[in-house]
C-alpha cells in the first residue's frame, strides 16, 4: 500500500512511459531480411487524452452518437400523441432499417452516451452504475468502436539466458509478432536438420567402427544411444530461443474489447502455467508457460468489468496498479505452483477501464481504485426510465427490429405486436408518461414472442403472440405468487366479502413485479406489564419503524389507556418477511378496527405508507398490487392519491376493481370501516386531532396536499 501511495503523486502516464522504456529490450537479431525493432515509437509515449486523429481531423464517427440517429422509416407529417409507434408508417419490423454501428443502436441514456462519447475521444476511464439490463455492457462495446484508431501492438515474451525465471518482454507493431515467431521457428528447423544430419553420421560411424573394427556391437549400440540423447537434449536449448507470442493483434481491425466480468485473478492479471518437470532438461521454458491476462489483451482497447465489487481486494489492487503504471508484469497466481517463481518484465496495459455495477458496487469497491477511475475519468448513473415521446416510441419499435435482427431466427413483428411491446415498456416503467430502459428483460419478451410465432409457423409475430409471451415469461416470483394465491383460494385463507374486526387485506410485492394479498390482523389484549405494540411476521428494519409510526397515531387517536393494553399485530403468512413500509395504512386500519371493535370490509384491499400525522404517502409497485387484488377477488383497492399517475394495469383487470385514491388515514377509515355512526365519530376524532380538513363520503377524491415523490 505504501508503494501505491507514493505513486499517487506521479502523473498517471509517467508510469506508462517508464514501463514502455522497460519493454524495449535488445534481443538477438531476427532471422528476417528486415529486422523489426522494438524501439519503434508507440502510443504509450503520448499523453493520455491527447491523441491526435490519424487523419489530422477529429473522428466524425463520434459526433452523431445514438441520440441523434432517427429511425430509418416513413414517418407521418402530423404525429398523433396517442400513436404507439410515434407516427411510423410501417406494417412490420422488416421495414425498419437497423443501424450498423452498435452505438447507433443504443436507446435512451442520453447522458451516459454523451459521457461515453467524450471518454472515447479522450481515452478516459468510465464507471457506470445502474440497474441490470439498462445497457451498460452495450455502451462499453460501443466505446471500443468509438476509440480513436491506435497503432495496435503484438507482445512477445523471450527466454532470458541470464535468468530463466525472468523472461524478457518486447512489443512490436501488430502483425509483426507472427512473422518474428515464424522466422525463429524456421531458423530452429534449419538448425535441427543440421543437427540431425550430423547426429546420424556420427551414429553411423560409431556403429560401423564397433561392428567392423572393434567387434563390440552392444557397446556400439550403447554409444549410439548416448549420442542420440545428447543431440536431442542439445536441440531443446535451441527450441527455447523461440519467443512466445503473448498478444497477437494481427487480425484485429478495431480497438480490442475484453469482458472480464467474474474473471479469476489468473484470467484478469495473467498467469504462468505449472510445470511438473522442473529439471533434468525436460522442463518447459519459463517464457513458454506465460499466459496473458485480460488487462494485457485489452492493451490499446477497452477492459470491461461488470459487478466490479465482486473482484477480490488483491485483484482490485493489482488492477489499480495496471491502470496507473500502464504496464503489469505476469507471474503465477498460485503461490504453490512452480509458476510463482516466474516474473516477467512489465507487459503493456494501456487500456480504457469501463467498470459497471449496481448501487451496491460502490460500497465494496476498493476506494483507491474508484479514486483512479473518478480522477481520470467519469462516473455515470444509468437511467431506469425515459420520457414517453413519439421519438422514443419510434426508437422502441426499432429496438424490436434490432432484437429480431440480432437473433436471426425470429419472424418479423407486425404493427400491433410492436405496439403491445411498447405498452409493456410503459407498464414496466412504473411511472406515468415514461418507458422502461431495462431492455434486457424487454428483449426477453420479444424473443419469447418470436419463439411462439415461429413454433406456430407464423410469417409474422402478432399481438396475440406477445400476450402469450407475457404469460409464459412470468418471473419466478410471479409464478410463486400466483400459485400462492391459488392455494389460498383452495383452503379459503383469503376472505373477500363481509366485515371482520381487526382484519385487513394488505397488498405487497414479491421480487420486483409480483403482487400478492397479505392479510394483517390486530388484537388488543390486557397487558401483564407496561403496554406495548408487538408485531410478528419477520419484519425488517423499515417495516418495524413503520409500525412504530403507526403506534404513535394509535396512541394519539385512542380514548383508551394503552399503557394497560398490548396491541398485537400479525402479518399473516409472511414467510419471506416484510421489508417495506407500504403496509402502514393496513396496520393502522387493523389496529383501529380492533380498538373500536368496528368491522373492516373484506372486499377491500389497501396499500400505502403513513406519516406520524396520518398523511398517506406514496409507495412502489401499485400496478402489480392492484392486479393481485383483482386476482384474489377484491373489488375495491385503496392506494395513495400520489400513486394514481403510476397505475397502468392490464385491460382485463380494469373492470374488475374500483381504485380509490386517498391522502389521509381518515379517508381510509371512511371507506373501509363498517357502520356510519361509528365511522363518523372516528373520522371526526381524527380530524380534530390532526387538524386536517377533509371531504367526507365514500370514494370522494380529496386534496392531495404536499407529499413525498413517488418511490420507484
Amino acid at each position: 500500500m505504501s508503494n501505491d501511495m507514493d505513486k499517487d503523486d506521479r502523473h498517471p502516464e509517467q508510469g506508462a512511459r517508464d514501463s514502455d522504456e522497460s519493454t524495449r529490450q535488445d534481443s538477438e537479431p531476427e532471422p528476417e531480411p528486415t529486422p523489426v525493432s522494438g524501439d519503434q515509437p508507440t502510443d504509450g509515449n503520448r499523453e493520455r487524452g491527447h491523441h491526435p486523429d490519424p487523419e489530422g481531423t477529429e473522428s466524425s464517427s463520434i459526433d452523431d452518437l445514438g441520440s441523434s440517429v432517427e429511425v430509418s422509416a416513413d414517418i407521418a407529417e402530423d404525429v398523433d400523441d396517442d400513436d404507439l409507434l410515434g407516427g411510423l408508417l410501417i406494417d412490420s419490423t422488416d421495414e425498419i432499417e437497423v443501424p450498423d454501428r452498435l452505438v447507433d443502436q443504443v436507446i435512451g441514456q442520453e447522458h451516459a452516451r454523451d459521457v461515453v462519447m467524450k471518454a472515447a475521444k479522450q481515452r478516459r476511464h468510465v464507471m457506470m452504475i445502474g440497474s441490470p439490463g439498462t445497457g451498460k455492457s452495450m455502451l462499453a462495446k460501443a466505446m471500443a468502436e468509438l476509440l480513436p484508431k491506435e497503432e495496435l501492438q503484438d507482445v512477445l515474451v523471450y527466454h532470458n539466458p541470464d535468468d530463466g525465471n525472468q523472461p524478457k518482454v518486447r512489443t512490436v507493431p501488430a502483425g509483426k509478432g507472427e512473422q518474428i515467431v515464424e522466422a525463429h521457428k524456421e531458423e530452429a528447423r534449419k538448425r535441427n536438420q543440421m543437427r540431425s544430419f550430423l547426429m546420424w553420421i556420427i551414429i553411423a560411424v560409431v556403429l560401423g567402427y564397433s561392428l567392423i573394427i572393434a567387434g563390440q556391437i552392444l557397446l556400439g549400440i550403447l554409444a549410439a544411444g548416448i549420442i542420440y540423447l545428447a543431440f536431442r537434449y542439445g536441440s531443446r536449448s535451441g527450441d527455447a530461443m523461440i519467443p512466445n507470442l503473448l498478444v497477437n493483434n494481427a487480425d484485429t481491425k478495431t480497438a480490442p474489447f475484453e469482458d472480464s466480468t467474474g474473471a479469476h485473478a489468473g484470467a484478469l492479471l495473467g498467469d504462468v502455467r505449472h510445470d511438473p518437470f522442473q529439471s533434468g532438461g525436460m522442463e518447459t521454458p519459463s517464457h513458454d508457460r506465460v499466459e496473458p491476462g485480460a488487462i494485457h489483451k485489452a492493451n490499446k482497447g477497452v477492459l470491461f468489468i461488470d459487478e466490479i465489487n465482486t473482484l477480490d481486494i488483491r485483484s482490485q489492487q493489482h488492477l489499480m496498479t495496471a491502470i496507473q503504471e500502464g504496464a503489469f508484469g505476469i507471474t503465477g497466481q498460485s503461490e504453490r505452483s512452480s509458476g510463482a517463481m516466474v516474473q516477467t518484465e512489465p507487459v503493456p496495459t494501456d487500456f480504457v477501464m469501463v467498470a459497471a455495477g449496481n448501487l451496491d458496487a460502490m460500497e465494496n469497491m476498493h476506494p483507491a481504485l474508484r479514486s483512479r477511475i473518478k480522477g481520470y475519468g467519469y462516473e455515470v448513473y444509468m437511467d431506469d426510465t425515459i420520457e414517453d415521446t413519439p421519438e422514443m416510441r419510434r426508437k422502441y419499435a426499432r429496438f424490436v427490429a434490432q432484437e429480431v435482427a440480432k437473433d436471426g431466427r425470429l419472424p418479423s413483428f407486425d404493427r400491433e405486436a410492436m405496439e403491445e411491446v411498447i405498452l409493456e415498456a410503459r407498464r414496466r416503467a412504473g411511472r406515468k408518461g415514461h418507458l422502461t430502459l431495462e431492455f434486457r428483460n424487454l428483449g426477453g419478451l420479444v424473443r419469447v414472442a418470436g419463439d411462439i410465432g415461429r413454433a406456430e409457423g407464423a410469417d409474422t409475430v402478432t399481438r396475440e403472440h406477445v400476450l402469450q409471451a407475457k404469460r409464459r415469461s412470468r418471473s419466478i416470483e410471479q409464478q410463486i405468487a400466483d400459485d400462492y394465491i391459488q392455494r389460498r383460494k383452495d383452503y379459503e385463507l383469503s376472505v373477500n366479502d363481509g366485515f371482520v374486526t381487526g382484519r385487513v387485506n394488505g397488498l405487497a410485492v414479491m421480487g420486483e413485479d409480483s403482487g400478492i394479498v397479505m392479510p394483517v390482523m390486530a388484537e388488543v389484549a390486557p397487558s401483564q406489564g407496561p403496554g406495548q405494540v408487538i408485531a410478528t411476521g419477520k419484519l425488517q428494519e423499515i417495516a418495524e419503524e413503520s409500525v412504530q409510526n403507526v403506534s404513535a397515531i394509535i396512541k394519539k387517536f385512542s380514548d383508551e389507556d394503552l399503557s394497560e393494553k398490548d396491541v398485537h399485530i400479525q402479518f399473516v403468512q409472511a414467510y419471506e418477511g416484510v421489508d417495506g413500509d407500504s403496509a402502514s395504512v393496513t396496520v393502522a386500519t387493523a389496529v383501529i378496527s380492533a380498538l373500536e371493535e368496528v368491522g373492516v370490509a373484506q372486499n377491500i384491499a389497501m396499500t400505502g405508507s403513513l406519516s406520524v400525522r396520518g398523511d398517506v404517502l406514496p409507495v412502489g409497485g401499485v400496478t402489480h398490487k392492484i392486479e393481485a387484488a383483482a386476482k384474489a377477488g377484491m373489488d375495491t383497492v385503496i392506494i395513495p392519491a400520489a400513486n394514481m399517475q403510476d397505475v397502468m394495469i392490464e385491460d382485463e383487470y380494469k373492470e374488475m376493481v374500483e381504485i380509490i385514491p386517498v391522502s389521509h388515514i381518515s379517508e381510509v377509515l371512511d371507506v373501509a370501516l363498517e357502520g356510519e355512526p361509528e365511522k363518523d365519530s372516528l373520522i371526526a376524532r381524527l380530524r380534530t386531532i390532526t387538524g386536517s380538513t377533509l371531504d367526507k363520503g365514500k370514494g370522494t377524491t380529496v386534496n392531495k396536499g404536499p407529499s413525498s415523490p413517488s418511490p420507484q
